[in-house]
Formats: C-alpha cells, sequence, structure tokens
C-alpha cells in the first residue's frame, strides 16, 4: 500500500496557482510568477519558423493596447516540426529585430511530451488541452478559471475575452 500511494503522489503536480511557478526569462533571470497576481494572463507557445510565426504582430499589438488589461507571456517551444531550433539568444534577437517584441518572453521549454515543462503540465490539469501546434493561447484570469485557444485564434480577437 505504500508504494502505491508513494507512485500516486510522484504523478501528481504540487503547484497550486499560477503564481507558484519561477520560470528563467531569454536572458536567464528568473521571473517569480507572484508578480503576475490579480492579472489577466495570455500564454502562448511560440516558435520563429512557423506559418503562425506572424502572430508575434498581433500579440505585441495586443501587449502596446491592452497592457494595462492584459500581460503577455512567451514561451518558446520546439515541439512542433522543429520550427524553434534557436538559441534562447537567437530567439530574443529574431523577436526583436522582426516584431518589436516587448512583451515577457521565457527560455525555450517543451510544452508537450514527456518532458512538458510543470507549467505546461499545470495547464493541461486546468482546461483538459495541451498545445497542438505552435502558437496555442491559455487565458489565465485573475479568478483562476483557464480558457484555452488554439492556433488559429488570432490574438486581438482573444481581447474580447477581458
Amino acid at each position: 500500500m505504500k508504494l502505491f500511494v508513494t507512485i500516486l503522489f510522484i504523478g501528481m503536480t504540487s503547484i497550486g496557482s499560477i503564481y507558484d511557478f519561477k520560470i528563467n526569462s531569454l536572458d536567464g533571470k528568473q521571473i517569480d510568477f507572484a508578480q503576475y497576481k490579480d492579472k489577466t494572463l495570455l500564454i502562448v507557445n511560440t516558435a520563429s519558423e512557423c506559418g503562425y510565426t506572424p502572430q508575434y504582430a498581433d500579440l505585441q499589438k495586443l501587449h502596446e493596447q491592452y497592457g494595462q488589461k492584459i500581460t503577455i507571456l512567451g514561451f518558446p517551444a520546439n515541439n512542433f516540426g522543429g520550427q524553434e531550433p534557436g538559441t534562447n539568444d537567437q530567439i530574443a534577437t529574431f523577436c526583436k529585430q522582426n516584431y518589436g517584441v516587448t512583451f515577457q518572453m521565457f527560455e525555450k521549454i517543451s510544452v508537450k511530451g514527456e518532458d512538458q515543462h510543470p507549467l505546461y503540465q499545470w495547464l493541461k490539469e486546468k482546461t483538459g488541452n495541451e498545445p497542438t501546434w505552435n502558437f496555442c493561447k491559455y487565458l489565465v484570469k485573475p479568478d483562476g478559471t483557464v480558457k484555452f485557444f488554439n492556433q488559429k485564434a488570432k490574438p486581438l480577437d482573444i481581447a474580447q475575452e477581458l
């Protein structure tokens, strides 16, 4: 019986809230999600070589137009078609030069599979959905509700959810 209980707990996520996460930014600085408490978050898995990559421009517009209502958090991932092969430095340069990205970008992580980052495990637990491609989005409201949007959802359309 003890063995069963131990195995059960190993599989469970110990994170209770989105605000419990601490994840490194593209430049290696640890970002404590506690700073996002009481804010609406839009979490997006990104890639530099994807057909949806132009969504960076709309994400930046959303950040500029609604930044007081929503915080955009970008997570580069190489899970789909090898479309994010770059290093964190290369990704940061690409985002800045091509799309003028000023919203918070994080280090490259895995958003699905055996090495899925704990943040995406948490998001999957909350919604029952995990990314099916690059540029899937999760809208996390201050009350703890989380809504999933697939890659086809346009960032500016999500502003209607605010």
